[in-house]
């Protein structure tokens, strides 16, 4: 019989399997340099399958930093504004910024809720904000946007990582994947953010610096 060349080392769980199917080629009759050969074929595909299974852009946990470290701008930009113009200054019809921000905090909280358990409630029917009326200071406003974030730290690691891909109808009325609601969460924040730059640069005051996410 002809000797098999294996030219590269292989590790003593590799060796014990081949001993295995060694067996069970010696048992069933068959060439064992066909199923060898099969054997490591197979091998070579389950650890490109894993490779690619395990290799990501962002992890989980990337992914909610990267959200947090807006959150944090976003809080800078409420604390920039002065008391009254928080809540009653605008631009060109647009709403003040203190209905911006709580637009923000009425779509992650309920968020949050949605992409873990698949129910997509409204923020006034969802604990522990049930209770909670809309901010009148701007002390109020932080307070619940505190409040929000906490939620969502708190939450975020039950979110199965196979989840993300999942397509689910937000709300009643939007489809997608949970990941582009994730990225819509955000895109929705800087857009109104940017909204409070102007505002801030019309009443003559610097807002923080937008990479300043930490």
């Amino acid at each position: 019989m002809r000797r098999l060349q294996i030219d590269e080392p292989i590790d003593r769980n590799f060796f014990n399997s081949i001993l295995l199917l060694t067996y069970c080629c010696h048992s069933q009759g068959f060439s064992l340099n066909r199923s060898l050969k099969v054997f490591i074929k197979n091998k070579e595909i389950m650890e490109k399958n894993t490779i690619q299974s395990t290799a990501s852009i962002m992890t989980n946990d990337e992914l909610l930093e990267h959200w947090l470290g807006h959150r944090r701008l976003t809080r800078r930009v409420i604390e920039a504004f002065p008391e009254d113009k928080l809540f009653d200054y605008s631009i060109g019809g647009m709403r003040p910024f203190s209905e911006l921000a709580l637009e923000m905090i009425k779509m992650a909280g309920p968020g949050i809720n949605g992409i873990i358990s698949g129910k997509w409630v409204e923020f006034g029917g969802l604990e522990p904000f049930s209770r909670k009326k809309d901010p009148s200071t701007k002390a109020d406003l932080l307070e619940l946007w505190d409040e929000v974030t906490e939620y969502i730290n708190r939450y975020w690691p039950e979110i199965p990582s196979d989840r993300f891909h999942d397509k689910e109808l937000a709300f009643g009325q939007y489809e997608g994947t949970i990941l582009s609601f994730i990225f819509y969460f955000v895109d929705n924040e800087i857009h109104h953010r940017g909204q409070g730059y102007v505002y801030l640069r019309s009443l003559g005051i610097e807002p923080p610096y937008f990479w300043e996410r930490e």
